[in-house]
């Protein structure tokens, strides 16, 4: 199977300029895709429902903020501002946080506005035997709300969990959703196998430490995607999982798509 995750930034570069996300996430074909930072516009695009029909694909949707996007902007040749993570992207605003009333956009006449919501999807080509969304609550210093999506999934005979996770940042206290993360997985049936993915915001060598016992199904760097140092996307496994390949694609998106071919013995 193919098992794919690759965080969209709700299909905006930090600008505010359109980029090709969702058109690479659907010709990564899938058998599994996870997407952190999916977008449903209230009345434009809706990521969520377009890869439904896309690909074949059912599925949950947790929403995790209120948002809005600039589609129209006009930016440099890098991804965002220099400053960004400082400053503020252009791109993506969170309502709860800030009103765009009071936030300078450049060429504001020219600009769009889409309101929609900012969330976490997980798709699959697999029969649902059973999908809940978990709440991981929100942490003292995040802009949003994090969650957990869960599948119960049936391959031919042979049933598995799959689940969807966007970790928050190190500096604002992840350990604690991981923590919450190991509680929830505790309560899965122990017989069945389990894949975990998506953009955890942790290197690798301190997710095993955070997250014991877990499998990588696939190493590569996916951020930042232009000129990648560090793997902070993973798919990870627990059961009889067989590694056949993989690879991370820059996509348009800040992080790079990851994908892992995989066998359920």
């Amino acid at each position: 199977m193919r098992v794919a995750t690759f965080n969209l930034h709700a299909g905006v570069d930090g600008w505010g300029q359109a980029t090709s996300a969702y058109e690479h996430a659907v010709s990564l074909r899938p058998d599994i895709l996870i997407c952190p930072e999916i977008w449903r516009g209230d009345n434009g695009p809706d990521f969520f429902s377009d890869f439904e029909r896309d690909l074949s694909m059912k599925g949950a949707f947790a929403p995790l903020a209120r948002a809005e996007r600039v589609s129209t902007g006009s930016g440099k040749r890098t991804w965002q501002p220099l400053f960004a993570h400082f400053s503020a992207e252009r791109g993506l605003y969170y309502r709860e946080v800030r009103d765009l009333k009071k936030i300078q956009i450049r060429n504001r006449s020219n600009v769009t506005l889409e309101p929609g919501t900012w969330g976490l999807g997980l798709l699959t080509k697999f029969e649902i035997e059973e999908i809940n969304v978990e709440s991981l609550g929100r942490l003292p210093r995040e802009k949003v709300n994090r969650a957990l999506i869960i599948a119960k999934l049936r391959d031919g005979e042979k049933s598995f969990y799959a689940i969807a996770v966007h970790g928050a940042h190190l500096s604002h206290g992840s350990y604690l959703q991981y923590r919450r993360i190991s509680a929830i997985v505790k309560l899965l049936d122990p017989s069945l196998p389990l894949l975990i993915a998506g953009d955890f915001n942790c290197w690798r060598p301190l997710l095993r430490v955070l997250l014991p016992g877990w499998k990588t199904l696939i190493r590569a760097r996916t951020y930042p995607a232009r000129i990648p140092h560090s793997q902070i996307d993973h798919i990870l496994g627990r059961g009889p999982w067989k590694k056949l390949g993989g690879s991370a694609s820059d996509g348009g998106s800040d992080h790079r798509a990851l994908l892992a071919e995989v066998e359920l013995r």
